[in-house]
């Protein structure tokens, strides 16, 4: 069982959600990124993202994208992605996954880009540009990297097309809560949860809901139908308004929410 499916399958055991959360590297820096790590698992993340900036984020909404910019004029590489992996590691266990973009790894060199993260302490990898035709291209450089090649499916996905994305499935499954990109907005779940369902028949690795999702209330509505929840643009913008002990502050509120009974 990868690190990844062995926390949220702990929770689920425990009767708890996980909570995902993510956090761009090098927003506003990159000591500033590795401190709002530390605070999120702190106060209650399962397993963090750590997202590599890149110039042409096409899953990604405003918030995310801003974050992205800022920190690749001020500077932010790969290199320096991978270096602030290392600097998490040294300093906490928590599982972490890395976003970025198909171009972003084969520029790296796809075996390259698994073995050095996984050695830095990565544990999966999700490539939102990367459709399940082309899964190939990563999938075995992942699994001999022990690395988890994160999939995604989305409301819109066919039951066909759900079942040959979830017999693929590892780490976790990536459920899209709504067709566009990230950002906080008010949705209906009930869409993506006939996708679960779907998923379940085929897959017995955990799955999670992202995309939307920017409150305590939201978390706890989304997580009634996966078993844990994705949480980007609320934490990226808590980050830029009020600093790290905002992202602290935020995600215990929302672990405390999920913690609640009848959740």
């Amino acid at each position: 069982m990868s690190v990844l499916t062995e926390r949220l399958s702990v929770q689920k055991k425990m009767g708890r959600k996980g909570l995902i959360i993510y956090l761009t590297a090098g927003y506003p820096d990159m000591d500033t990124t590795l401190a709002a790590v530390l605070a999120a698992a702190e106060a209650g993340a399962d397993i963090i993202e750590i997202g590599i900036p890149f110039s042409d984020p096409i899953a990604d909404g405003p918030v995310i994208q801003k974050a992205a910019t800022l920190a690749l004029n001020r500077g932010a590489t790969t290199a320096q992605a991978l270096d602030l992996i290392r600097r998490i590691r040294a300093k906490t266990a928590v599982p972490l996954a890395a976003m970025t973009y198909t171009n972003t790894i084969l520029h790296y060199g796809p075996e390259a880009f698994m073995n050095d993260f996984g050695a830095a302490g990565i544990n999966g990898v999700i490539v939102p540009d990367l459709p399940l035709e082309e899964t190939d291209l990563l999938a075995d450089v992942c699994r001999k990297a022990s690395i988890d090649l994160i999939q995604f499916i989305a409301p819109t996905s066919t039951a066909e097309r759900i079942a040959a994305i979830s017999k693929q499935a590892s780490g976790f499954l990536y459920c899209i809560s709504t067709t566009g990109v990230t950002g906080v907005q008010a949705l209906d779940y009930k869409p993506i949860a006939v996708a679960i369902e779907a998923a379940r028949k085929t897959t017995n690795v955990p799955v999670a809901i992202g995309f939307g999702i920017g409150s305590p209330a939201a978390a706890r509505q989304a997580a009634k139908y996966a078993d844990a929840v994705i949480v980007g643009s609320a934490v990226v913008d808590r980050l830029g308004s009020q600093g790290v002990n905002g992202v602290r502050d935020l995600v215990g509120a929302m672990r405390e929410e999920l913690d609640r009974e009848g959740c």
